[in-house]
């Protein structure tokens, strides 16, 4: 089993005339294979800083983050590595996505760069990755980003962030800017590849329904500090704390939003 863990992890940024600012205050966490976790908050909360830091584009002021139980490399082959094993899908499919390259080169690129299966099998892996995110290969590979709709481009996304057979995916609202239709099938996707997959998943979203029905766990983020976290059902149900009780006022109703079915029945094969 894969666990990463946040140790007591502050951040702070300087910002010209104003000195510092926190952006994140002693945040403490761990994610472990198989399990997903939902990291809540409106913007401006933290929760990008937080994916920034695990992935290494930024690196915290203070406390630790450890890869079983090993603080994550600096630089090299060892960072590179970790990297592997540690996969973000970011919020803008488009943006992720250079336009001048097919889908093939997208999903080729880790593969050859991390040597993932030998040069001979690289386009039936291509393939397989592409079915995994059920999308059809013939009409998919040779494209550009620009000819796939929004949630295409983000299941390629997906695709190439599993090309490396990581342990653990960070997902930066990964549904945020795909049409409210097509959303649903994203995340039903995600949710199948955790469980194929052993995957371990932080989701991170303001969107307390979805993180309800796809998380074991939530963790809600206000101004930099965690301050409710617990079973999903537990935090939406039965919040404690006066931040997380106006979010949830805020949301739609999760029943509602799910008509009326359980988890499991939300995660059912849905697509889009």
């Amino acid at each position: 089993m894969t666990n990463l863990e946040f140790r007591n992890v502050s951040m702070r940024y300087r910002v010209r005339g104003a000195g510092k600012m926190l952006a994140l205050d002693d945040v403490s966490f761990t994610l472990h294979s198989g399990q997903t976790i939902a990291l809540v908050g409106q913007s401006g909360s933290g929760k990008s800083t937080i994916a920034k830091i695990i992935t290494q584009l930024e690196r915290q002021t203070e406390g630790d983050v450890l890869l079983d139980g090993v603080p994550i490399p600096r630089r090299g082959r060892a960072l590179r590595r970790y990297r592997q094993q540690v996969r973000m899908v970011f919020q803008d499919p488009f943006a992720s996505l250079n336009p001048y390259h097919t889908i093939r080169h997208h999903i080729e690129r880790p593969l050859r760069l991390d040597k993932i299966v030998p040069a001979a099998d690289i386009e039936a892996e291509v393939r397989r990755l592409l079915e995994r995110v059920r999308l059809d290969p013939d009409a998919t590979i040779d494209r550009r980003p620009h000819e796939l709709s929004g949630g295409q481009r983000q299941r390629v996304a997906i695709a190439r962030a599993l090309a490396s057979r990581p342990s653990l995916l960070i997902a930066d609202e990964p549904v945020s800017m795909l049409d409210v239709s097509i959303r649903l099938g994203v995340l039903n996707l995600l949710a199948d590849l955790q469980r194929e997959s052993n995957l371990g998943v932080l989701y991170i979203t303001h969107d307390l329904a979805t993180a309800r029905h796809f998380s074991d766990e939530i963790m809600v983020l206000n101004r930099g500090k965690v301050v409710e976290r617990g079973p999903a059902d537990d935090v939406i149900l039965n919040p404690q704390d006066d931040y997380t009780r106006r979010l949830r006022n805020a949301s739609p109703d999760p029943d509602r939003h799910f008509g009326g079915h359980d988890k499991a029945a939300a995660t059912e094969g849905v697509s889009a």
